[in-house]
Order: structure tokens, then sequence, then C-alpha cells
């Protein structure tokens, strides 16, 4: 049986982490919740076990075999060496240790990696979930189809930034629907009712940085071999979902039927039913990525065309924490087994 760490328990991925790690085969293990001080003592439930949060302390990883750290960036910084000196496998979906020596960034659902992790590893980032279905769409349509050129931006919900961002977001509906003043800690500018490709000077959000993590995530687990992708990325008032507009160009005419073919399969659920467009609302709890395509200018199935255009949605919190749990399930491969005698 294994024992495992969640640090930043209380934040919104890791209430999805831990209804991801109760369905997965490591859901038979013992699980120590962890998080700030002032989080401590709050009654929070594993599976069919109740428990409480605990700050943490200079034993909390002993015996982990596994440390997920779900909360900001800063709570990972200051922790995860204690985990790592613990002997405790550190998987961090803050993406703070992203660029940190040796730190592998995975998705073992893109198949073979250009790295894989081993016994001296310090730790493994999960890829960003926006990163995972870029990755995961044109990585597949590059393989089948001779694409020259792919843009997406990216429409990023509330829930990318965390609780105070999404009570804020709904702070700010409220005082406008009741012209009273609008809340600013989080963004620092209006976030309801409005779409964003920057906030404030004081604003906590920072979607630049949003878009330098998707890129070097996705550079890395597309490789040298990846298509080149221009991205933009744009805050919109929802609370939860990625959505994705993403714009491709060919190097020869092809029929709509081809990328069809390209793109589906596992993970990935093509939507072709022109009344039910993929949406945020329709990837809320869904395990595969909503896509539909289109050709431009609209053609039928059976004309070629250069240009086309995919829409997207996925559930942000499933797809990182689903990612974490496939992220650790390789890392068990490599932990030692037994005690050494």
């Amino acid at each position: 049986m294994f024992k495992i760490a969640i640090a930043g328990a209380s934040s919104l991925l890791g209430r999805e982490l831990k209804d991801a790690l109760t369905d997965s085969p490591l859901a038979a293990a013992s699980f120590s919740l962890l998080d700030e001080e002032d989080t401590q003592g709050q009654l929070d439930q594993v599976g069919d076990e109740a428990t409480f949060i605990q700050a943490i302390g200079d034993e909390a990883f002993d015996r982990a075999d596994f440390t997920f750290f779900c909360g900001s960036e800063d709570l990972t910084r200051r922790y995860w060496r204690q985990a790592l000196r613990a002997g405790s496998s550190v998987l961090d979906l803050a993406g703070a240790l992203d660029q940190e020596a040796g730190v592998l960034v995975r998705a073992p659902w893109l198949g073979a990696a250009e790295s894989s992790a081993d016994l001296f590893t310090p730790a493994v980032v999960p890829a960003h979930p926006a990163a995972v279905v870029l990755a995961l769409l044109l990585d597949r349509l590059r393989l089948a189809l001779p694409v020259r050129t792919a843009a997406a931006t990216l429409l990023a919900p509330a829930s990318e930034f965390g609780r105070g961002a999404m009570d804020e977001l709904h702070q700010q509906t409220v005082s406008l629907l009741s012209f009273q003043s609008l809340p600013r800690a989080h963004y620092d500018a209006q976030a309801a009712y409005n779409l964003l490709c920057g906030m404030g000077e004081s604003a906590k959000v920072d979607l630049n940085a949003v878009a330098a993590r998707v890129r070097r995530h996705y550079d890395a687990l597309t490789g040298k071999r990846g298509l080149p992708l221009a991205l933009q990325v744009i805050h919109a008032p929802v609370f939860h979902g990625h959505t994705f507009s993403i714009a491709l160009e060919l190097e020869r005419p092809m029929e709509l039927a081809a990328l069809e073919e390209a793109v589906v399969g596992e993970h990935v659920d093509l939507v072709l039913e022109d009344t039910d467009s993929p949406s945020n609302l329709a990837a809320t709890g869904q395990n595969d990525v909503l896509v539909r395509l289109r050709a431009e200018p609209e053609t039928t199935k059976r004309t070629a065309a250069t240009r086309f255009w995919l829409w997207a949605a996925s559930d942000n919190l499933r797809f990182g924490a689903q990612n974490a749990v496939e992220c650790a399930l390789d890392l068990r491969k490599i932990r030692p087994q037994g005690t050494v005698q």
C-alpha cells in the first residue's frame, strides 16, 4: 500500500485530484491532506473516508511515496525539497518547478516522451491541461496531414487562477447587477461580462504567465517533432472549462473528413451534430476533449480546402487531475518495492 500526501488539498485542483485518485488504481493508498495553517482542522474526505486537513509540519512528508502539490506556486517552492528529502516522489501541479534542473514535464497520454523519469528525477510536472489538449490534437493532425501553420486562442476560466479569482468574478457579477463598486483584488479590472487579454497593473492574475507556461509545456511534450504553435490567452468570464479556437493551414487541399479521421481517437470526442456545440459547460465532468471542425470557407465534406477551424472544449480541472494521476502511475513503476536489507 502506498502513502500519498496532497499539499494544497483545499484548493480547487486538490479537490478534483482526490476524486481522480479515488477512481484510479491508487485508490487503496493511505492519504494525508496538507495545506496552509489557515485551513488546518477542516473536515474533508477521500473516497468514503473522512479525514482532516493538517498544517505542513517538519514530518508532514515522512513515509509518503507520492506528494502532489496542488496549491500555489509559492507553496510548492517552500516545501518540495522537504518532500524530496523524505524520499517522496514529487508531482507539481502548480507548475512552479518546470524550469528546475532535471525536472520533467509529462503527459503519459501522448505516448513516448522525449525523456522518461528515473530514480534520479527530482520531480515531475504534470503538463498544463491546455498544453495536453493542444499537443494531443495537433500531434495527431501533424502525423496524418501536411499542416503548414497552427494558431490557437485559449479562453481561460476563473478556476485557472484559483478560488480567490472565482469568488471575485462572482462578486463582480453581483456588484454590477446591483450598481455597486467592483472588487478588484485579483483582476484589478472588470472581469465579469468582459473578455480581456490583459489585467490591471496590480492584478494577481497574469495571462502572460499562463501563455508562457502553456508554450513551455507544449514544447516539452512535442519536442523537436512538434508543430510550431502561435498562442494567445484570453480571460473569459466563466468559472470552469478551457475552450480553444484553433486555426490550421495545410500545404495542400484536403477534405474535412480527412481531418476528422485524423483527430478522432482516445481522449477526443468528435462532435458532428450542428446543434451540439462543444462548450465549457458541455465539457464539465467529461474525461475527453470535445472537438468540432469546419472548413474555411464553409464547404461540403467532399470539397477540399486548405484552411480549417477547430473549436474544442475540455474540463481544465479534471484534465489536470487525470494527467497527474497518470504521471504518478508511471512513477509507481520505478519506485523501489519492499525494504532494502
